[in-house]
């Protein structure tokens, strides 16, 4: 089981999101007001909280959704989770469909550090049951 830290978005893609500590996901599209979401494998990203802890303690000052991430959840490794995967919050269903991604050395995290986490450790998800999130909520991992 995992704690949701913080809800993510942005209004453009190639930008930072920011922690709105609350989203409306609708099925089959992503969250509300998030440049990113959309009829497509990728409507919502998450990363694990101690993957953000372990890059910070490598000196990176990234605050949350810095990675481009919509969710970040303390207790479930989401790398280690296959495609297929289910993540129930609330009345939230999310599908896992994809693990890391290719990165584009331009952003500013690897510019900065030489490396970013989101290749390695983020993964992408359909909403297959829309509903709320907030910062604080639980989530579960239903293979």
């Amino acid at each position: 089981m995992g704690k949701v830290l913080a809800v993510c978005t942005s209004p453009a893609k190639g930008t930072p999101k920011q922690n709105v500590k609350e989203g409306n996901f609708i099925r089959d599209f992503g969250i509300e007001g998030d440049a990113h979401a959309g009829k497509w494998h990728r409507q919502v990203s998450l990363l694990s909280y101690d993957k953000i802890e372990e890059f910070r303690k490598r000196g990176a000052e990234v605050e949350d959704g810095a990675f481009g991430e919509n969710l970040v959840v303390e207790g479930i490794d989401f790398r280690a989770l296959p495609v297929g995967t289910r993540l129930e919050c609330n009345d939230v269903v999310l599908k896992i469909t994809q693990i890391g991604k290719e990165c584009h050395h331009g952003c500013p995290i690897f510019q900065k550090m030489g490396d970013c986490i989101m290749p390695r450790e983020g993964v992408f998800a359909e909403v297959v049951r829309g509903g709320k999130i907030r910062v604080g909520d639980e989530m579960t991992v239903r293979k």
